[in-house]
């Protein structure tokens, strides 16, 4: 028997209420969750995966959009957030037939023949049920839980009044950057909850494969859609990671992991529009085709930042470490001065390491995930579509993992690339310019004997200047000066403490607690200089 395009929901212990509850219930709501987590105690990805599912379905979402934003978290919370639960306990059908009367402005009976009461899934933003419509065709109706909006918008409100808070009693420091997380998130959200977006990724996504054969996406009855009801027409098939069932029905699991992957570099590579979240779930197999679902989340990239990924992806396969390091930071802008002599040693080593063990066995995920930490740690501020992207590349090599690992993704981008360069190469083009760059180098050649003439005449009359440049210098400096100062500061606490310790011989008036009142200041004071001391240290080690 054929699946059906979405598993059933499962209960969970966090259903979702047809009313958005007060300011003050929900905020105690949150303490209570924070408080059961021991949040004081410090974060780790694991225990803010628990806190996200007990916070209920709003921050599920939230979650599972911040799986996907490496900017803006370190990849090991990314990684967590993937695992987060996507079910949550199913509205009544009673509340789905109201709000589809009030979207459709019209009795539901004049548009729908028949509807399952059984909800085909239940997610945290849209529960989804089939229908038959009056025409007879089966659909599928993505309709948007009531004040999900709301709900979602005051649980931001709330946790952004008490991000600073938070930051201080978990001690992230600068891990986390909770006003800007929570500000693109609800950006985000926003676009997720209008179905309007969706449906014209759905539409785009169409238009941009419709000339491949073995590709398919659910395709919008835009008369019956609107902010909050998505109509599509129904596909029937086998989740992509069912292989027993695929082989079951004559399918070839290679055949279709490759072919996924050749469709997904397409997306990247010419199209410019892909499928974010590529995990198996979103990918069925449905009448010999590959259908992709659940566009609600895709990423855009520009004609500048394909010319990059195309950069990126040859630098790797020629092993050129200097093309990468000019590619990584053509991707984003440098937050703080950039020690480029660390950058191209941590890229190199980075890329041996996987290099090392075979072009065909390279794991393209971890390579990507070590390039996001080092872009993160050099301080390299990246655009959300090139992070989307790269945290896209993962799950969409982890779901051929799964489907058929005989298929390696590098394989099929080097494979792809090769063709493309084919087809886009004009010789006569190419001549023209290499002619252009030899007539160039000649005539800079013939200046170079002028240009020693001027640089031995500089240097016998005494005027050559050279200019050194010590890489990384500006941190060496400051922490010669923390350690300078702790010195300083632990000589004073000494010579205080010896003070006053041969100033309780003296008979000096008045005295506190039986010692004269110049020894308890100065021990005082050399106590303080200690304490300081200790916390300097502990601040600096971390």
């Amino acid at each position: 028997m054929k699946k059906e395009t979405m598993t059933q929901a499962s209960h969970t212990p966090h259903p979702i209420s047809q009313k958005a509850p007060s300011s003050n219930q929900r905020l105690t709501e949150i303490l209570h969750v924070l408080k059961s987590h021991h949040l004081v105690q410090g974060l780790t990805p694991k225990k803010l995966r628990h806190i996200l599912e007990d916070l209920g379905p709003t921050y599920v979402k939230l979650g599972q959009i911040m799986s996907m934003r490496s900017d803006m978290l370190p990849e090991n919370y990314c990684k967590e957030l993937t695992l987060l639960r996507t079910e949550v306990k199913p509205l009544p059908f009673e509340t789905i037939h109201k709000v589809l009367e009030e979207e459709w402005h019209c009795p539901i009976d004049t548009i729908v023949k028949d509807i399952s009461k059984t909800p085909l899934g239940s997610a945290s933003i849209a529960q989804v049920h089939s229908a038959i419509l009056q025409t007879g065709q089966k659909v599928v109706l993505k309709v948007q839980r009531p004040h999900i909006k709301e709900m979602m918008e005051q649980d931001i409100r709330l946790i952004k009044h008490a991000s600073k808070l938070i930051k201080v009693a978990i001690g992230t420091g600068e891990l986390i950057d909770f006003k800007t997380v929570l500000d693109e998130l609800w950006k985000t959200s926003q676009e997720e909850m209008d179905f309007t977006t969706e449906a014209h990724n759905l539409e785009q996504f169409y238009q941009n494969q419709k000339e491949i054969i073995y590709i398919t996406c659910p395709q919008v009855l835009k008369q019956f859609t609107t902010s909050k009801v998505l109509v599509m027409d129904y596909i029937e098939g086998i989740q992509i990671d069912h292989i027993e069932e695929l082989e079951k029905n004559g399918y070839n699991r290679v055949e279709i992991g490759r072919k996924t992957a050749e469709n997904y570099c397409k997306q990247i590579l010419e199209d410019g529009f892909f499928h974010a979240d590529p995990h198996p779930g979103n990918l069925w197999v449905s009448n010999g085709q590959i259908a992709w679902l659940d566009l609600g989340m895709t990423g855009h990239l520009s004609a500048y930042n394909k010319q990059i990924l195309k950069r990126a992806i040859m630098a790797i396969l020629k092993n050129d470490m200097y093309e990468l390091k000019n590619v990584l930071l053509a991707f984003g802008e440098a937050k703080s001065p950039i020690d480029h002599a660390r950058l191209y040693t941590d890229i190199a080593d980075i890329v041996q390491k996987y290099m090392s063990i075979g072009f065909g066995t390279m794991d393209l995920g971890k390579l990507i995930e070590k390039l996001l930490d080092l872009i993160k740690f050099h301080n390299i501020s990246i655009s959300p579509d090139i992070t989307l992207l790269g945290r896209s590349m993962i799950t969409m090599e982890g779901t051929l993992k799964i489907c058929a690992p005989e298929v390696n993704m590098m394989d099929i981008l080097s494979a792809h690339m090769s063709q493309q360069f084919l087809k886009e190469l004009d010789l006569k083009h190419e001549l023209k310019h290499k002619a252009r760059l030899l007539y160039a180098s000649m005539d800079k050649s013939l200046e170079i004997p002028a240009l020693l003439s001027d640089l031995l005449n500089i240097t016998k009359n005494g005027q050559t200047k050279l200019n050194l440049e010590f890489a990384n210098m500006q941190a060496q400096k400051n922490s010669f000066q923390h350690i300078s100062y702790q010195i300083i500061l632990c000589f004073l606490a000494c010579f205080l403490f010896l003070g006053s310790c041969i100033l309780c011989l003296s008979d000096l008036e008045p005295q506190i607690f039986s010692m004269p009142w110049i020894s308890f200041f100065g021990f005082l004071l050399s106590f303080l200089f200690i304490l300081w001391l200790i916390f300097s240290m502990i601040r600096h080690r971390k």
